[in-house]
């Protein structure tokens, strides 16, 4: 139940945060607002890494140099989606851009399930996944359609 609350609060601050940014990068410049973003949560993280500690049992930072290069691509990979779900936005609207978005998101998670890229435990991706997939492709061409 926790991952579903979790996930629930990740897909709202996504929507939620897609608007904020696209709003500032119309102020001060795209990367000026990604700097604002990315600056502004990397001092919250070192923060909470303060106060809190490591609360996810992992190994800290003696685990590190154990980590593959692959999974270490989270932080480049945070200005393609900052960047990008700014740029998304401005061109659709914030609905049509996260619905792709959402779609891309789903297409790519049942690719690393079906395949067991990166170490996932492979799960495989039947026709009702599919047919899931081309109605939420539809829904986002019928909500796109004037």
């Amino acid at each position: 139940m926790a991952g579903i609350i979790f996930s629930i609060i990740a897909g709202a601050a996504m929507s939620f945060q897609g608007v904020f940014n696209t709003r500032l990068s119309e102020k001060i410049g795209l990367f000026e607002s990604n700097v604002f973003v990315q600056g502004t949560a990397f001092v919250l993280s070192l923060i909470a890494l303060l106060v809190a500690g490591n609360v996810s049992g992992g190994a800290g930072w003696s685990g590190f140099g154990e980590a593959t290069l692959v999974s270490r691509l989270g932080g480049v990979l945070g200005i393609v989606i900052t960047v990008t779900v700014m740029l998304g936005i401005k061109e659709l609207s914030p609905t049509v851009a996260i619905s792709v978005i959402l779609i891309s998101q789903l297409l790519v998670a049942a690719a690393i399930d079906a395949f067991g890229w990166f170490g996932q435990e492979q799960t495989p991706f039947g026709w009702t996944k599919y047919l899931a997939t081309a109605m939420m492709v539809g829904g986002v061409l019928l909500f796109k359609w004037k």
